[in-house]
């Protein structure tokens, strides 16, 4: 029997399709507002073929990538200790969340004056959004450790490094990837607000400036289409290797 958990999501963007197409070729709302569904199809397909949004969403793609290698770089360890350590838990906690309340917009001309532009700024702008989950969802899967798995661990010699290698960082996997599943649609953001406060020759978010400054409405709706079919496949790809590992530390359990 199929899954029918995608019945109500196939559903609900058909009918919003259905929806949009009747609404723009109807007359209701103008192209320049809204654009039709085949003049943004056509517009990616076009983009597509001639290479430059390939190009672009290859930009993008690697920076939310880079971004989210450093922000597991850092929160990972980071959320490990503030798991294992209450005092230094209480300390810093309140000040990463006061971080997710200043915008990217925000952050990214102060990332100019003082890394300079490029893709270094950018890449750090994506770590900055997505090591919050990644600390939080690390801390949070240490602490809902089993205790007797491992105090187990622990009498059978298990201690420091051995101790988080081979029995906490597998069993707090599961919450790692939802963390990193998590961030890298936040990555994606990070990049192409970056690319549009900072600049650059390719990227998403150069495409979307670029279509704003030409008045092109269906070039706009491409390119975020794009943004949002790459971040869904991402997404879902990280779903089905963290359900994987879920099941693999079940079964390790039994």
């Amino acid at each position: 029997m199929p899954d029918r958990k995608w019945l109500g999501p196939t559903i609900l963007g058909l009918v919003l399709l259905l929806l949009w197409g009747a609404v723009t070729t109807g007359g209701i709302i103008g192209p320049y507002a809204l654009p039709t569904p085949q003049s943004v199809v056509g517009n990616l397909a076009g983009g597509l073929s001639d290479g430059y949004l390939l190009a672009s969403l290859w930009q993008t793609v690697v920076e939310a990538a880079w971004g989210c290698i450093l922000a597991a770089l850092i929160g990972i360890p980071l959320g490990f200790t503030i798991a294992h350590f209450s005092t230094l838990s209480s300390t810093i906690e309140p000040y990463l969340a006061m971080s997710q309340a200043i915008p990217a917009v925000a952050i990214a001309p102060l990332l100019v004056m003082w890394i300079g532009y490029g893709t270094a700024p950018i890449v750090t702008l994506c770590a900055i959004m997505v090591i919050f989950p990644v600390i939080i969802n690390t801390a949070v899967g240490i602490r809902s450790l089993d205790r007797d798995i491992v105090d187990a661990a622990k009498l059978d010699g298990s201690h420091g490094w051995s101790l988080i290698t081979k029995i906490e960082l597998p069993l707090a996997a599961p919450n790692i990837l939802a963390g990193l599943r998590t961030g890298f649609t936040l990555a994606m953001t990070g990049a192409v607000v970056g690319e549009m406060v900072i600049g650059g020759n390719l990227g998403l978010g150069i495409e979307l400036v670029t279509a704003q400054h030409l008045n092109d409405t269906p070039a706009m709706f491409a390119t975020i289409a794009l943004l949002s079919i790459v971040a869904v496949v991402v997404y879902l790809t990280l779903l089905a290797v963290e359900t994987r590992i879920v099941r693999a530390v079940s079964d390790r359990r039994s």
